[in-house]
């Protein structure tokens, strides 16, 4: 059973996506929804996607579906959805690259091109679940905490920060400081984390937003990036995002 979502706000267009999807022979739950506010407030998880860019009819039409798409990406998801953009225009196609779409397909949609990427699309989500049964355990960090030691897991650390010889790690909830040296972190973290500035080193996972000058993390912290470190962020980001 897949989970599918349909997100435009042309209702006869989910109709025709919806009977489209109906169609391949493939076992799926279809949720409609007609604004990138409703996807998100219904708080539920797709395994894919289809996607207007050009929705308006929650009246900010900036909160189309690239924001959605963007959203969805800076989250930390138990998975993230396969996305397929549906849209009557081709100037978004570099974008769709951004926020690593798994295909971007023209209006009018026609059945056999649909059906070859939805095929596309349900092997990717099978290979996707096989890997995510593969992966080892939650990876740790351990940590020297008085006479005794702390595993603290990966997804728990927002960022380190650098202080002298001391590192502070935010974590959820609370800080913890000890002695390390960034660098030699910043070795052991690798893949996961990602080193925007001589001072912090952050979690991919819970990067919130970003521009050319500062990083928004998941707890609202904002932290400065080095311009010389900006291009290599934004790439080991969407690495990152395409991986996870």
């Amino acid at each position: 059973m897949i989970d599918v979502a349909v997100c435009d706000d042309e209702k006869n267009i989910r109709a025709y996506i919806c009977n489209l999807i109906r169609r391949q022979g493939t076992e799926c739950r279809i949720t409609e929804y007609a604004s990138a506010e409703d996807y998100l407030s219904a708080g539920r998880e797709h395994s894919l996607l289809f996607l207007d860019i050009e929705m308006k009819s929650s009246g900010d039409e900036e909160k189309n579906g690239m924001w959605l798409a963007r959203q969805l990406r800076s989250r930390k998801l138990a998975k993230q959805p396969v996305i397929i953009f549906v849209t009557g225009y081709e100037t978004y196609v570099y974008d769709a690259f951004d926020v690593g779409a798994f295909q971007y397909l023209l209006k009018p949609v026609g059945e056999e091109k649909f059906s070859q990427v939805f095929e596309r699309a349900v092997r990717q989500i099978a290979a996707d679940g096989e890997k995510q049964k593969e992966a080892p355990d939650r990876q740790v960090l351990i940590v020297p905490q008085g006479s005794e030691k702390r595993a603290i897991p990966f997804d728990d650390i927002y960022y380190l920060e650098s202080q002298g010889h001391r590192i502070i790690l935010a974590l959820k909830g609370e800080t913890v400081a000890y002695y390390a040296k960034i660098g030699e972190l910043e070795k052991k973290l690798r893949g996961q984390f990602y080193r925007i500035h001589k001072g912090y080193l952050i979690n991919l996972s819970h990067v919130e937003g970003y521009s050319r000058s500062e990083v928004t993390m998941a707890n609202g912290d904002r932290l400065l990036i080095s311009k010389y470190k900006y291009d290599d962020f934004r790439k080991a980001y969407m690495e990152y995002l395409s991986e996870g």
